[in-house]
């Protein structure tokens, strides 16, 4: 598992790009994806800086097999659903509901995602049932990104693993796959050993 690092104080903001400082502790691809944005309680640092930068998020995510070509308007839109998704996400830890605006911005990309059926003729006259190709492979891994936050937040023992670091200086989204169901931090190398050492200097202090 892939440890977040910390965004130094003196960061040049907004970056030039992002690839530096993406993490893979979501545990699904929405929720990686939700955490491109980093630093959400403070500086809200954007990560999917160019269009280029979603391309190379998206190889790394393996929603693609190479780089594809991304449009500044695929980026707009892209970052329209990961901020749709989140808050479908914090809806549902807070016990509140989704706007219909927002749940409908998740599902108009459902239509899109893979897999997408095809049954097609051989020249001897058999029959093969596959997939259509993709005309445009990074919208579709986009959409793939959405069906995958709509079979998490749709299916009630899904949604109910969804959670937020417990961190108060972490913003991390993640899916709690622990057998309890219990997990609290995003990582228990970073962010749960940093609030056992401020809770052990607390002890000290206070003897």
């Amino acid at each position: 598992m892939q440890r977040a690092r910390d965004l130094p104080e003196t960061l040049a903001l907004p970056l030039a790009g992002g690839a530096e400082w993406w993490y893979w502790l979501g545990g699904r691809p929405a929720l990686d994806f939700v955490n491109t944005l980093r630093e959400r309680w403070r500086r809200r640092v954007e990560t999917l800086v160019t269009p280029e930068d979603l391309g190379l998020w998206l190889v790394r995510a393996e929603l693609v097999d190479e780089l594809p070509r991304v449009s500044v308007a695929l980026l707009g839109e892209a970052r329209e659903l990961r901020e749709a998704i989140d808050r479908c996400v914090t809806a549902r830890l807070d016990g509140g509901r989704a706007p219909a605006a927002v749940v409908d911005q998740i599902d108009r990309w459902l239509p899109e995602a893979p897999p997408r059926p095809r049954l097609s003729a051989e020249t001897d006259g058999g029959l093969i049932f596959d997939e259509r190709p993709a005309l445009d492979p990074a919208r579709q891994a986009v959409a793939a990104i959405a069906l995958d936050a709509a079979r998490m937040l749709g299916t009630p023992d899904q949604a109910s693993r969804v959670r937020i670091c417990a961190s108060d200086t972490c913003s991390s989204r993640f899916y709690d796959r622990s057998p309890a169901g219990r997990r609290r931090w995003c990582s228990m190398e970073v962010c749960g050993n940093q609030a056992k050492a401020r809770r052990h200097r607390a002890r000290l202090s206070a003897a």
